[in-house]
């Protein structure tokens, strides 16, 4: 037996959006109906290198199939300016839960933008409007062409507003999807006032208010990840319809972490986990539903899920560099 080794090409390649976001969705609803295991994410501070790993193990058995893997990650912001290397460097580990085989192992960090996107979509299919043909982005960096990718999947869009301070990021942007969409830059509100919006930004100081979405926007508030950031003001959150994708990890490192640690949120004003609307014991959207925001985390099970869609596919190809790492041939 090999292990096979899948460079960032490669799980960019075999992540098909489409596969991965009904895996996603898949794990949402094993996750519902405690069929996973996710102990929760730990840290090694690094002060000494000004960073961090991260360790995000899990097992998710969807009742059609099962899988296991570990993913490796870091956050190191020095790197780019005195290592020539990215901030942040992930490696999935994908084992055969039966035997503990290494089936793969693979670039982590391409994964975890093709999952990111594929939980965002997942929550616009349940939260957005059915005719929904405009998407607005705030942030115009890379997990932004991922959100514009997963959610084109779910829903008709034609027409794109992305909002950056950074005018090279928003021509880049604009370039790479002309061809495809009616994209365009504008400011906050005009991409707020989209029928979607999902936000990509490391702020901690909100940067979209109520009056900058329309009365029926889908929010995907993508890029607080950590205690602190924080992208939507608290008056958008307290209108709004909030369904979250795990209450420790949101209440601690989501967006809605600081107001809900601040008292101003509580669970009275979190209408449930996404796994709760893909089972169908919570309503997704209604005729009488207004505003709602998806606070994406990002869950180890998301991982598992979009690295078994890589390796089925690219073993169906024969693509990777298989290796025979345990010795399992017997040599």
């Amino acid at each position: 037996m090999n292990t096979l080794l899948l460079d960032s090409d490669d799980v960019d390649e075999y992540a098909a959006l489409g596969d991965v976001i009904d895996a996603v969705e898949q794990a949402f609803a094993a996750f519902e109906r405690g069929t996973t295991q996710m102990p929760a994410k730990s840290y090694i501070d690094l002060p000494r290198y000004n960073g961090d790993f991260r360790s995000m193990p899990a097992y998710l058995d969807t009742g059609e199939w099962d899988a296991a893997g570990l993913k490796w990650v870091n956050v190191h912001p020095d790197n780019p300016a005195d290592h020539d290397l990215p901030t942040v460097l992930g490696t999935m580990i994908y084992s055969d839960p039966e035997t503990a085989f290494p089936l793969a192992i693979m670039d982590g960090t391409t994964l975890t933008m093709k999952r990111t996107g594929a939980a965002a979509a997942v929550a616009t299919d349940y939260l957005a409007v059915e005719d929904a043909s405009t998407l607005g982005l705030v942030g115009a960096g890379v997990q932004s062409y991922t959100q514009l990718e997963a959610i084109s999947e779910v829903r008709p869009i034609e027409t794109v507003v992305v909002s950056d301070p950074d005018e090279e990021r928003v021509q880049r942007f604009v370039e790479t999807y002309a061809d495809r969409f009616d994209v365009r830059g504008g400011s906050i509100s005009e991409a707020g006032r989209c029928d979607v919006l999902s936000t990509v930004t490391p702020v901690e100081e909100p940067i979209v208010g109520l009056a900058d979405v329309g009365e029926r926007t889908h929010v995907n508030a993508i890029g607080a990840d950590a205690e602190g950031k924080h992208e939507l003001a608290d008056a958008l959150l307290e209108a709004a319809t909030i369904v979250i994708d795990d209450h420790e990890q949101c209440t601690h490192s989501g967006e809605i972490n600081v107001p809900y640690r601040a008292g101003t949120l509580t669970d009275a004003d979190i209408h449930g986990e996404i796994g709760e609307l893909v089972v169908g014991s919570k309503a997704g959207r209604t005729d009488e539903t207004g505003i709602t925001v998806f606070d994406s985390t990002g869950l180890a099970i998301q991982d598992v899920a979009a690295a078994r869609v890589v390796y089925e596919r690219a073993s169906a190809d024969g693509v990777g560099y298989p290796f025979d790492m345990i010795g399992a041939d017997g040599s």
